[in-house]
């Protein structure tokens, strides 16, 4: 009996002879994990994963069972840029959820199953439509678990909104009436190893003779020589946010993640609590963070320079050890309104470091400046006046010093300002 072709466990494999037919072993498919059902075994109540308690609790009989799997880190398993790689990886929760989709700003949240939300968490809206959760993404590998307590996220507010003198003062009372949400956010992480040669004409600063008006004066000249090095950088964990529904120059903020304390995923881990898949694809994050090592590497190129000074910079760069995960990581999400205007605030969930937007009361800023410049211009206008009494011309050398520092002062106020409602 003839054995059917191509044998069993064999896949087409691509071949560069035309005419010749090629078949290699089927790569594994990761195991998909039948879903996991979240009930108290000790009396059929639904169990969630308490953040203070690090494990699953029951709220009717007191249950509690820590998770089984133990802290992995740097250990954790990263993958090569091959189709192999993605066509074995496991995809879904693992778990049946329900997905909250905001008709607002579009943002999809993963909700555990009988969990009622009305408002995106994201935006604040309540134009939401709940239905099932979509098991198409891939799975999250590997997690940090959050370590901050719910509590603790207030108070943590409380001061942040009221350490600038910049913020209306109502911000201390918005800040009890917040409510933060615990929500694992999807990450990219990538490895690798990056090579450059680079040259540039370097710029030094020399004296020089010169002869004018019968004497030799020296002047400060740019004399341009060109310089060459190699750098090679090594790039751990880049984290590169697979959201795009939050500001992100505010997740780029709180990305101090330590990745030393990754766990493999467990669908216990998101029992009770809220998640997002990305939906930034592996391909564009890569991009993100080819971009981010790109400009890293640049700059370690510009300070093997023996100046600051360059100009016609030129590098050549290779990366080798391309690896990458998928993970989730903890933050605390608030939406908050003021003045009709709706304000983000993230909480690092692992290391309770915070970032967010603060509305600006700019009347205190204007006045600040205003202040700021004041003295300075009424110097300039006393030293103008008694120019003729011949002391004018030490005031106006002392109000332009005074203008300045105030114009610095005000300058650097204006930015801070901008900054603070920037996303």
């Amino acid at each position: 009996m003839a054995e059917s072709f191509p044998p069993a466990g064999f896949v087409l494999a691509e071949s560069a002879v035309p005419g010749i037919v090629l078949y290699k072993p089927a790569p594994e498919v990761e195991t998909q994990a039948a879903d996991v059902d979240f009930k108290c075994p000790q009396c059929g109540a639904t169990t969630a994963y308490c953040i203070a308690a690090q494990g699953l609790t029951c709220a009717h009989c007191g249950y509690y069972e820590p998770p089984a799997q133990e802290v992995v880190g740097k250990g954790a398993t990263e993958f090569e840029f091959t189709l192999e790689n993605l066509a074995r990886a496991a995809h879904g929760w693992g778990v049946a959820r329900q997905e909250l989709q905001c008709q607002n700003c579009g943002a999809r949240t993963s909700l555990p199953e009988g969990m009622l939300s009305a408002t995106c968490p994201f935006c604040a809206s309540n134009r939401v439509i709940q239905a099932a959760g979509g098991q198409d993404s891939l799975r999250p590998r590997y997690l940090v678990p959050f370590t901050v307590q719910p509590g603790a996220c207030q108070e943590i507010a409380r001061v942040w909104l009221g350490s600038s003198w910049m913020t209306p003062g109502s911000l201390q009372r918005l800040a009890r009436l917040a409510e933060f949400l615990p929500i694992y956010l999807p990450f990219w992480t990538f490895d690798a190893l990056a090579r450059a040669d680079w040259e540039a004409e370097v710029g030094h600063t020399e004296q020089e003779r010169y002869y004018e008006d019968g004497q030799w004066k020296t002047r400060s000249v740019t004399v341009w020589r060109w310089e060459s090095g190699r750098v090679a950088v090594e790039f751990d964990d880049l984290l590169i946010p697979g959201t795009q529904r939050l500001s992100q120059v505010l997740l780029t903020r709180l990305r101090d993640f330590d990745t030393a304390h990754l766990v493999p995923y467990e669908p216990a881990y998101l029992a009770g609590l809220r998640a997002q898949a990305y939906d930034l694809p592996l391909e564009q994050a890569w991009q993100q963070g080819l971009h981010e090592m790109r400009e890293q590497t640049r700059a370690a190129c510009e300070q093997q320079a023996s100046t600051s000074q360059i100009r016609n910079f030129r590098m050549t760069l290779d990366f080798t050890d391309e690896t990458w995960r998928y993970v989730l990581l903890p933050v605390y999400l608030a939406v908050y309104h003021y003045e009709d205007k709706v304000y983000q605030v993230m909480i690092n969930g692992q290391t309770a470091s915070i970032a967010g937007q603060r509305p600006v009361d700019w009347m205190k800023v204007w006045l600040a400046i205003g202040a700021a410049l004041t003295p300075g211009l009424l110097l300039l206008f006393l030293g103008m006046l008694t120019l003729i009494l011949g002391v004018g011309v030490f005031v106006i050398v002392f109000a332009v010093i005074v203008l300045v520092a105030g114009g610095i002062f005000a300058f650097s106020t204006f930015n801070k300002a901008q900054e603070m409602e920037r996303v």
